[in-house]
Order: structure tokens, then C-alpha cells, then sequence
């Protein structure tokens, strides 16, 4: 099972995510618009606009002129493995408060219903990242989704703005090259990170124009609801995954008399402060190193069976703190942050027996095998500019850390709630990476007024969307919400067994919940 898309030291490592490896083919600015106002535009009577599968519409100009939501379909470049997908762009306003102002091209793909007389319309899949790909998830569905869907729905993805194919962010590989460490020592450390990521960011908007300040999920919402119209649809489907939540959610609550189904795989809660943020992050991940443990106790084949493996992980940090524990493989000394990131890649997948094998090559001081996971950013050594989605997270996500000490004070608070890990690295690295935005889809209590029923699945244990987070966004819902529960580990749990496939179709095809507190076992290790 491949891991998600990291980066290694000493190159590139482009292997997916554990619900994108199964695609044969990735780890927000609120504009003052109210959340139930439709963007400006109307939906025409339907026309063809080139494509396969039912009619399609086409969307109406602004009143202010300036853009055109007729989708211009064509054949895919690489059909994957149904020839019958045809890709399209649709131009849509960069900033959804100016729609006669500038406007940029949003890829999108169509793969449509295998049984046209059984389809019941259109389930848009996004991968979530932020970054990933619904093109590529829609050329591949037959890999991602149950027969039963494929018969029933068209399967429409687009690679959200900012992304891949829509006008990605791009960023001098120079400077991000030149990235500081994001986990400052000490004040001075911090205040560089906090300059660099200001020039960081005056270098990105300047080199990728306006939509850098527009790649928020409020404005990716919009974008499907233009996608909708242009499609001739008065609902649509939804399984979002990961950050693909926010989307689904950012859309559910702008239009919720649009929405059919809405299935919410690995839930992302928006309406946490930065430091449940941490306190969340930090208990999910030594969750799951205490599963390790238990694995590595149980099977005999595990390279540390038999081992006090968290005295192990402990000394391996102390040696981290005290600038002595080096990658063999590269001859890197590690910090404890980074030790930490290593380790959090093989919960995605629940790679236990890489995880240990890595933790026994640091200990004698070989090189390990897979090679280390590096939490840099990654910088394209041989192009001027590098594609670089994290954007999208720093304009969603408001994560202040005033100085140094703050910055201190929720690490001691992770480490009450990891006092193995330490922290979430994931939740440190964003906390990093973002460190001196201002966020503009800030966080929010979720406020969805539907009558749709919402499905919700989580894994017990899942290292970047915590458990508690999807049974807050469950309450959140309401008596509208229904969470069900898998009870293994690893982010994304949709593709894991046969009980989570067949509840998530059933309630695509025929929105039924499954019972209140109804949860899938894990798979066999």
C-alpha cells in the first residue's frame, strides 16, 4: 500500500495518497458574500455542449459581462481506463465577488453512468489534498468507486483552482529551495520562518497573478455550483475526501437546497481554534503509535517483536534533541519534528512493518529502506517555478502564533496529549507553513440548513482528519448527520473492506443512513 505524496530527500517521491492509490495515476480567501446568496449567473434552458451521457447546460453571463460557463468538452488526452471520459474547461471569475472581473480555466473531467436508463445524475469526487487531482480521480473511477455507482451516476472531477490543471500556484523553486526549518529552536528561528514565509508569499502571488488570493474552499464551492449549471443540474451527488470536506461542506452550506447526497469521507472540522487544533492532532497520532505497538507486540514478523518499543522511540528523541541522531541514507542529522514526520507517513497507510523497520535502522545507524520521508517543501531543481497547493490551506485555516513563546506553549500542549510523538507533525507543519497568514474562510461552527441527509465516515484511528473532529462535525449536523465508524487505522476508509464500500454506495444511490452509531471492523493487518 503506497503512501501519500511526500517528499523525500534526494528527490521526488509522487506515490499517492492511500485512497488516490488506487487511481493508477497528493498532503481559503472568504469573500463578503452571504452564505445562501447564489453567485451571479442563471442557468439557460439545456443545450448540448459536446459532451457524453444526458443533456447539458450552459451558463448565462453576469450582468457585468466577463465570462462564459459553457464547458468545452473533448476527448481526454489519457482516457485511463474508460475511453468514454471526456475532459472539458470551464472559465470562471477569479473572484467571485467581481464576476465581470478576470477570470481563469477550471479543468474538470466526466466519466457518465455506465447504465444511462438506471443513472440518477451527477456525484462529484474530490480527492481533497489540498492539490489532488478530481481529474485524474474521474479518469480512473473504475479503480475508486462501486460498480452500483458507476452504473447509476456520472462521475465528475476537477482539479480545484489554484491546482494542477486549473491555473496552478506556481512559486520560485529557488526560494522555496531556501525553505528555513519548521520547527524553530528558538525566537530567532521563528521570526525568520515568519519573514520567509511573508516573502514566500509575495513571491507566489506575484509570480501566479490574482487567483492566488481566491484558492479558498468557499470560492472552490462556488466553482461547483458553475460546474452544476453548466451541467444542466438541479442537485448534485457528492463523496469528498479529506480536504475534500471543507469543499463539500463550504458547498452544503451556501447551497443546501442543491445538495442530493453528500458523503464526507475522513472529516476535516472546521471550526476548530488553533489550539484544539493541536490538542486533537497531537492525541490522534499517539493513538496510533500505541497501534503500532500493539501490532509490533503481536506479529512475530515485526522487526522489533519483543522490543519496549516506546522506550525505543523515546531514546531515538532524546538523541534528536541532542543533535545526535543522523539519517543514515543521507547524512542528515534529524530533529525530533522530523523523526516525528517519518514516522506519521506510515500511519496513512498503517505500514507498520516499514515503520519498524525504519525505527531499527535509525537505532543502529543504517540507512533505512524505504529512505526517509522529508516534512520540507519541495522545490523542482530543474524548472524556475514549482506548482505549490499549500496556499489553499493557509487562506482556510487562521492559525496565529504570536512569538516564540505562544508557538512553545501548544507544543508543551501536544506534548501532554503525545508523549511519545510529541505533537501531530502534520498539524506543526501547516501550523508552520502558514505561519504570519491571515486566513479568509477562517474557522466557523458549521451552519447547514438541509433537510439532505449527510453521511460521515471516519476511521477510529486517523493520523490527519481526527476521530473526535468527525464527531464534531456529526453534532454539528444534527439530526441531519450520521457518522459511521471504521474501526481501524489509516486516513481514508471508503476503499478499506466491503462494509464501508457497500454503506457509502447504498447511501449514494438511495441516501439511507446507516443506523446511529453503526461502524465497519478494521481490515486484517
Amino acid at each position: 500500500m503506497k503512501r501519500p505524496t511526500l517528499w523525500r530527500r534526494g528527490g521526488v517521491d509522487r506515490r499517492r495518497s492511500p485512497l488516490v492509490r488506487r487511481i493508477p495515476a497528493a498532503v481559503a480567501v472568504l469573500v463578503a458574500l452571504s452564505l445562501n446568496a447564489p453567485p451571479a449567473f442563471a442557468v439557460a434552458a439545456p443545450a448540448s455542449s459536446g459532451g457524453t451521457g444526458p443533456a447539458t447546460g450552459s451558463v448565462v453571463e453576469s450582468s457585468t459581462g466577463g465570462w462564459n460557463g459553457r464547458i468545452d468538452w473533448r476527448a481526454c488526452a489519457d482516457p485511463a481506463d474508460d475511453p468514454g471520459t471526456r475532459c472539458g474547461t470551464l472559465r470562471l471569475p477569479v473572484d467571485w465577488a467581481r464576476p465581470g472581473g478576470e477570470t481563469f480555466e477550471l479543468a474538470l473531467a466526466r466519466r457518465p453512468a455506465a447504465d444511462p436508463a438506471a443513472r440518477i445524475g451527477v456525484l462529484v469526487f474530490n480527492p481533497g489534498g489540498p492539490g489532488l487531482s478530481g481529474v485524474d480521480v474521474a479518469l480512473t473511477a473504475a479503480s475508486q468507486l462501486g460498480p452500483d455507482v458507476l452504473r447509476r451516476f456520472d462521475i465528475v472531477g476537477f482539479d480545484p483552482r489554484g491546482t494542477v490543471r486549473s491555473a496552478p500556484v506556481r512559486c520560485s523553486s529557488a526560494m522555496l529551495a531556501r525553505h528555513p526549518s519548521l520547527s524553530p529552536a528558538n525566537a530567532a528561528e521563528f521570526e525568520r520562518l515568519r519573514t520567509y514565509n511573508r516573502q514566500l508569499r509575495d513571491d507566489c502571488r506575484a509570480k501566479s497573478g490574482p487567483l492566488f488570493d481566491h484558492l479558498d474552499s468557499v470560492s472552490v464551492a462556488r466553482d461547483t455550483d458553475a460546474i452544476r449549471a453548466a451541467l444542466g443540474e438541479r442537485q448534485l451527488s457528492f463523496y469528498e475526501w479529506s480536504y475534500g470536506t471543507l469543499i463539500g461542506q463550504a458547498y452544503a452550506e451556501l447551497y443546501p437546497d442543491r445538495v442530493r447526497a453528500l458523503a464526507m469521507d475522513s472529516v476535516m472540522d472546521h471550526s476548530q481554534g488553533v489550539e484544539g487544533y493541536f490538542r486533537s492532532g497531537a492525541a490522534s497520532n499517539e493513538a496510533l503509535f500505541h497501534e503500532f505497538v500493539a501490532w509490533c507486540d503481536r506479529t512475530p514478523s515485526c522487526a522489533l517483536h519483543g522490543r519496549d518499543v516506546p522506550a525505543l522511540y523515546d531514546r531515538l528523541m532524546r538523541r534528536a534533541d541532542a543533535g545526535t541522531l543522523v539519517d543514515a541514507g543521507t547524512g542528515a542529522t534529524l530533529t525530533w519534528f522530523e523523526l516525528g514526520f517519518a514516522t506519521f507517513v506510515n500511519f496513512f497507510d498503517s505500514t507498520w512493518a516499514d515503520l519498524a523497520n525504519m525505527l531499527l535502522a535509525l537505532e543502529r545507524g543504517e540507512a533505512a529502506d524505504p529512505p526517509l520521508a522529508s516534512p520540507m517543501v519541495p522545490a523542482d531543481s530543474n524548472q524556475d517555478l514549482t506548482e505549490y497547493a499549500l496556499p489553499a490551506f493557509c487562506q482556510d485555516w487562521s492559525l496565529p502564533v504570536d512569538g516564540f513563546a505562544e508557538w512553545n506553549r501548544y507544543l508543551e500542549l501536544s506534548r501532554a496529549e503525545a508523549p511519545h510523538l510529541r505533537a501531530s507533525p502534520l498539524v506543526v507543519r501547516f501550523a508552520a507553513i502558514c505561519l504570519g497568514w491571515t486566513a479568509v474562510n477562517p474557522q466557523h461552527p458549521l451552519r447547514v440548513r438541509t433537510s439532505t441527509p449527510v453521511l460521515l465516515l471516519n476511521g477510529r484511528y486517523d493520523p490527519a482528519t481526527p476521530y473526535d473532529g468527525a464527531q464534531r462535525v456529526a453534532r454539528q449536523l444534527g439530526t441531519h448527520g450520521r457518522l459511521l465508524t471504521y474501526e481501524g487505522s489509516g486516513h481514508a476508509s471508503y476503499p478499506r473492506t466491503e462494509c464501508t464500500r457497500s454503506r457509502v454506495d447504498r447511501y449514494l444511490i438511495d441516501k439511507a443512513l446507516p443506523p446511529v452509531g453503526a461502524s465497519c471492523p478494521a481490515a486484517p493487518a
